[in-house]
């Protein structure tokens, strides 16, 4: 009989209470910021980060998690009897992460070639930041539990990573422009004129679909945008960072459109919000393109 683990990082941005609750192993990124380090989740919350970004003008730093915690991570998991890890990781294009976790597969294996035969590995890239993938892991985890098997799982993640995309608009691109990660946002020079971004992550890149004039415009801008490139009758989350007052207006208005209320609401964690500030409000959608 098979027993399946999920593995991921802490950009995934979901809540210690749910991580704990669903028996999903986390690996934290280090956060230094503020002349501290500390694990991203678990030694502080969202809240408490953004209160540091407020009173700081450093852009947190994050480092990659390397290959030695994913070799050590899927030996305890392998002791632990398990049959089968699924490690779905950051954005191969923004963290090496994902490329360590290759690393540290290979690694594992040579090092204990007993475990051969024993132990699958599946290494999925989730080509996106937040509760893009998030989300999908804790469905992931109710499929285990009804007793689907890992082909399965692996199927509806990487259909998720394929599909999905999320449209955020940064009310500010200070962040940014100094991490230079977010390519769509860092090059983006509509600033001066007034203009924000509504920038599009998917398939691992970020590009900038549409401009918005005024704050007062990103509530019809972004649910325009959203309902053009959503896939009718499909779930959406709602991303925000320290303030979800506009994440709560956009709903309104797609739940008038669509008739259906968000399956969640994410907060940005600290690594998402070194690279793009704190001040950000999103839709993640299935696109009708893909």
């Amino acid at each position: 009989m098979s027993k399946i683990m999920i593995l991921t990082d802490s950009c995934c941005d979901l809540p210690k209470e749910t991580i704990e609750e669903l028996g999903i192993k986390v690996l934290p990124f280090t956060v230094t910021f503020g002349g501290e380090t500390f694990r991203e989740i678990f030694d502080k919350s969202s809240q408490e980060v953004y209160e540091m970004m407020e009173k700081n003008p450093e852009i947190p730093k994050h480092s990659q998690i390397t290959p030695l915690t994913f070799e050590e991570t899927y030996k305890e998991i392998y002791e632990q009897g398990y049959t089968d890890i699924i490690s779905v990781s950051i954005n191969s294009q923004g963290s090496g992460t994902y490329n360590n976790s290759i690393i540290g597969k290979n690694d594992f294996f040579e090092n204990n070639p007993e475990a051969e035969g024993k132990i699958r590995i599946f290494n999925l890239d989730s080509k996106c930041y937040t509760v893009f993938y998030g989300y999908p892991i804790i469905e992931a985890v109710k499929k285990i539990r009804k007793g689907a098997e890992a082909e399965e799982i692996v199927a509806y993640l990487e259909d998720w990573f394929d599909v999905c995309g999320i449209y955020a608009v940064p009310y500010n691109l200070k962040y940014a422009k100094k991490s230079g990660r977010i390519s769509a946002a860092a090059a983006f020079a509509g600033e001066l004129l007034g203009l924000k971004p509504i920038i599009l992550f998917a398939d691992g890149t970020t590009k900038t679909v549409d401009k918005i004039r005024g704050e007062k415009n990103i509530v019809p801008k972004l649910v325009e945008c959203v309902e053009k490139n959503m896939t009718p009758q499909t779930p959406y989350l709602m991303l925000h960072g320290r303030d979800n007052t506009l994440a709560k207006e956009i709903e309104k208005e797609l739940i008038k459109k669509t008739g259906r209320k968000a399956e969640m609401y994410g907060q940005i964690g600290a690594v998402v919000s070194a690279n793009i500030g704190a001040d950000i409000v999103a839709v993640l959608v299935r696109r009708k393109n893909k």
